[in-house]
């Protein structure tokens, strides 16, 4: 059962994107509370507790007062999380600048969403949600755009690569959550020939440069260099 009201027809303006919507509502009390507010009360509470924690009820709690009083506010709590969702992505600001190279400016903003995704966990949850683009995710990928204008590629090719980088960030972000919950430890290898092969053999020396970059650099470089047509 859903905590939010039930929307009405397509003319209803709770279907337009939250961004596009006013602050509050125009009819009922004076505000007491602020959409900054519950955003960030709600961004305090997935990051304790975890993003099931996060419902209208239960941040109308934090903030001393009743849910319904937030419907002023947001029609439901997938508006919530389209708020919170680009409120964190602008923490990613600010951005690092492309006057070197753009391969290493990419990799630096990445490095900035990983360390994003281990500041709020519960974005993994939300990130790839089907819903209205906010102004900072905007930003974000005008800013891509922006490092990537060097490149002689086509235009959609730079828009692959900076939606991998993400697939890679959530990717590894992911394995930082589950890391240690997948082993051999205690496994009988013994009808596995080539895993048994694989862990016999000596350990090679760890690479200069760690997985995370030295994926990215090959994904970007194989996206963006090998065999694209210039732009015209």
């Amino acid at each position: 059962m859903s905590d939010a009201p039930t929307r009405a027809g397509d003319g209803d303006p709770a279907r337009q994107p939250i961004w596009s919507r006013p602050e509050r509502g125009s009819r009922g009390p004076a505000p007491g509370h602020s959409r900054d507010a519950i955003v960030m009360a709600a961004i305090a509470l997935a990051d304790t507790e975890g993003l099931a924690a996060v419902s209208m009820r239960a941040v109308a709690g934090v903030l001393g007062t009743g849910a319904g009083s937030l419907y002023r506010y947001l029609s439901s709590r997938d508006d919530l999380l389209d708020l919170m969702t680009d409120r964190v992505v602008g923490e990613l600001r600010p951005y690092p600048q492309a006057e070197g190279d753009w391969l290493d400016a990419m990799v630096l903003l990445a490095r900035r969403q990983l360390a994003l995704h281990r500041a709020h966990p519960w974005l993994l949850d939300v990130i790839h949600r089907t819903s209205g683009i906010g102004p900072e995710s905007l930003a974000w990928f005008d800013n891509c755009i922006r490092i990537l204008e060097p490149v002689r590629c086509a235009v959609s090719a730079k828009f692959e690569a900076i939606a991998m980088t993400t697939g890679v960030v959530s990717l590894f972000a992911r394995r930082e959550v589950t890391s240690g919950a997948f082993s051999f430890a205690g496994v009988d290898l013994a009808a596995y020939p080539h895993l048994v092969a694989a862990f016999s053999q000596p350990s090679a020396p760890a690479p200069r440069a760690d997985l995370f970059e030295r994926t990215l650099r090959s994904l970007l470089t194989g996206l963006l260099l090998a065999g694209q047509p210039e732009a015209g």
